[in-house]
């Protein structure tokens, strides 16, 4: 069959055309099976910023080692060591070192003076709301705080000394930066640990600032009642003044019962 040179040339125009309109072609000559260059580029790259995240993540997960920088000391808190010359202290040192409640009922004990059968004689005969009996009550708040107060203080010294190895343990991973202690897993492990040690101290603390505000009130009763004393004491002062006159003009009718 004679191909005329006209027809040559739309054949030639015709592959050529073919061959650079796409960049799809068959395979093996199957029509089905197409292969795009450009497809088959942006797949490479896609793959190529994945695995170059997925290794920049799994490097910080599992070789995170500069830590030092947060690195803290946990001070140790030194025992208290109360001199006890002559018994006037018995089980102060027990009661602010141990979590003691006995220990610290007989350090408070035998550290006050006592108000003894005489006194409680004189005070039967009182009523509510009296100079006498304000004071004992103001006594007797200040002998149920204190011992408390005295427990806290020695279940807090004996709490830090029971928990440091567990604390220096947690701080030693937390700084560590071999993979061992780096993976997801145990880094939520040592957050958790460390929210669970800082709840433990939020509690402690609390019980010793409920101490400082038991403290502070039977303080406060204290200067209350000092004030109020001044004030009946001012209040009786003018009324006697106003009753009797001090005057020179008046020496008939003494009064020897003057409150400056």
């Amino acid at each position: 069959m004679k191909i005329n040179r006209r027809n040559r040339k739309w054949i030639i125009g015709g592959a050529a055309l073919l061959l650079t309109a796409t960049p799809g072609f068959a395979l093996f000559g199957i029509g089905e099976i197409v292969f795009d260059p450009t497809s088959y580029a942006n797949l490479v790259s896609q793959l190529t910023t994945i695995e170059t995240q997925y290794n920049m993540l799994k490097n910080n997960i599992e070789h995170f080692s500069i830590k030092q920088q947060w690195q803290t000391t946990l001070n140790a808190m030194k025992n208290a060591n109360v001199r006890n010359m002559f018994g006037e202290t018995n089980g102060m040192t027990v009661a602010l070192n141990t979590n003691s409640p006995a220990a610290s009922t007989t350090a408070w004990t035998a550290a006050t003076v006592p108000v003894n059968g005489t006194t409680a004689t004189y005070l039967a005969a009182q009523t509510p709301g009296s100079t006498q009996l304000s004071e004992l009550a103001m006594i007797e708040a200040s002998d149920s705080v204190s011992p408390d107060c005295l427990t806290a203080v020695g279940q807090y010294r004996a709490g830090r000394t029971q928990n440091a190895a567990a604390n220096n343990s947690l701080a030693s991973d937390q700084l560590d930066g071999s993979t061992a202690t780096n993976s997801e897993v145990e880094q939520l492990n040592l957050l958790n640990a460390a929210d669970a040690q800082k709840v433990s101290e939020m509690q402690s603390q609390g019980v010793l600032q409920a101490c400082l505000a038991s403290e502070m009130a039977v303080s406060n009763m204290e200067q209350r009642n000092a004030a109020a004393m001044d004030l009946n004491t001012a209040a009786y002062v003018a009324q006697q003044r106003s009753a009797d006159d001090t005057s020179a003009a008046s020496e008939g009718n003494t009064w020897d019962s003057y409150l400056p």
